[in-house]
């Protein structure tokens, strides 16, 4: 595994990491104060399983990056943890304060919550620990399943950035619900004005 390790340009690694950040929220049409969820797998960045092969190194400079954008855009980010800690997530105190997010007791290690998480605890301001949340839109590096926390109804962004490092990498934003039947409009028009031309 360190040959693969070796191979891998972080550089290059963190280019693609701001380019498909960049992209998806050209896309997702975010708000001040909106939260990005972030799924990370650093095992699938240099080539490994999934949980496998957890590096500390490479989620530094992924979630560095990471958060440099979210904190200019004036976003909030969650970072995902592993099955192991049935997905919780590392959020920053005052968010959780602010949404109503229950805290819950653990840290995470490298194989207990991942390295991103770990990254996520040195980045941020105050993080804690929360079971569950609802983000607005979600990056997600080695198909770590980000989508049970993106509010409904989840939109995939198309970016150019496929992969990050050796990862395969999906996007998520939302849009409200769009409900009624025949006779609902999805447009501003009280009247039927529109219908009558």
């Amino acid at each position: 595994m360190a040959e693969v390790i070796d191979q891998i340009d972080m550089d290059q690694v963190k280019k693609q990491v701001a380019t498909g950040l960049n992209e998806l929220l050209e896309q997702a049409h975010l708000n001040e104060g909106d939260l990005v969820v972030l799924g990370l797998s650093t095992s699938e960045v240099h080539g490994g399983r999934i949980g496998k092969a957890s590096n500390v190194d490479i989620a530094r400079d992924i979630v560095k990056t990471i958060v440099d954008i979210i904190r200019q855009h004036k976003l909030h980010l969650a970072v995902q943890g592993c099955e192991h800690l049935n997905r919780a997530l590392v959020v920053e105190r005052s968010v959780a304060k602010e949404r109503g997010f229950e805290q819950v007791t653990v840290f995470p290690a490298l194989h207990a919550g991942g390295s991103g998480q770990i990254a996520a605890f040195e980045n941020f301001h105050d993080p804690i620990e929360v079971e569950h949340i609802t983000a607005e839109a979600g990056m997600d590096i080695g198909d770590t399943c980000v989508g049970m926390h993106v509010k409904f109804v989840q939109v995939p962004v198309r970016t150019s950035v496929k992969e990050i490092g050796l990862a395969h990498t999906t996007y998520l934003r939302t849009r409200p619900k769009l409900i009624g039947g025949a006779r609902a409009k999805y447009e501003w028009d009280p009247f039927g004005e529109k219908d009558k031309k």
